[in-house]
């Protein structure tokens, strides 16, 4: 049985029969009172982000997961395409599921968040960063470098994200997975 104390970025609980991943989490210690753990959570088999408080050494539920590795197919109208690199099995998971759905190209290795309880799907990520080439970007604007002034590009996947003057079409950049921004341009 875990306590409060065992919290952290990233658990997944169950609470009131769904389950939600800490996003954020502090303690609140008074003169009187005693100490208070609160935690943002964000939905894991929901949409709802909502914030929770628990007296110190208070049990909580957490989830046993595991991290697959998987490889992206395709999108069609069932959902995201994904093949399990080790027994190369096949599943279909649906767009809500999959963070920054507009970064994935046919290929792109993924990870598959899978609850070891009932053996469901709980969401799919991508890698910390992502190599993407641009392929349609305007010109940049000749010595309009010292603001770190930036221009929308479309990405190979379609998706258009805001990239510095200098990057130009056709250029391979690293994105962060995690928010979806501009990293850095990849030498080739």
């Amino acid at each position: 049985m875990a306590t409060t104390a065992d919290m952290r970025t990233g658990l997944i609980i169950k609470l009131d029969n769904n389950l939600y991943s800490v996003v954020d989490f502090g303690q609140n210690k008074t003169a009187r009172a005693a100490a208070k753990v609160w935690a943002k959570l964000k939905g894991v088999d929901n949409t709802r982000t909502i914030e929770h408080t628990w007296n110190s050494g208070d049990n909580i539920f957490p989830v046993r997961v595991e991290k697959r590795n998987y490889q992206f197919l395709y999108k069609d109208d069932s959902g995201f395409n994904l093949m399990d690199n080790s027994s190369f099995e096949q599943i279909v998971i649906g767009e809500a599921l999959v963070e920054h759905p507009e970064l994935y190209k046919d290929g792109q290795e993924c990870f598959v968040i899978v609850n070891t309880e009932t053996e469901v799907p709980m969401s799919v990520e991508l890698p910390a960063s992502v190599n993407l080439r641009i392929t349609y970007s305007e010109p940049g604007v000749k010595g309009d470098t010292a603001t770190r002034a930036m221009k929308s590009a479309t990405l190979e996947t379609g998706a258009i994200i805001n990239v510095p003057l200098f990057v130009n079409e056709g250029d391979l950049i690293k994105i962060d997975a995690k928010t979806g921004n501009y990293v850095e341009r990849v030498k080739e």
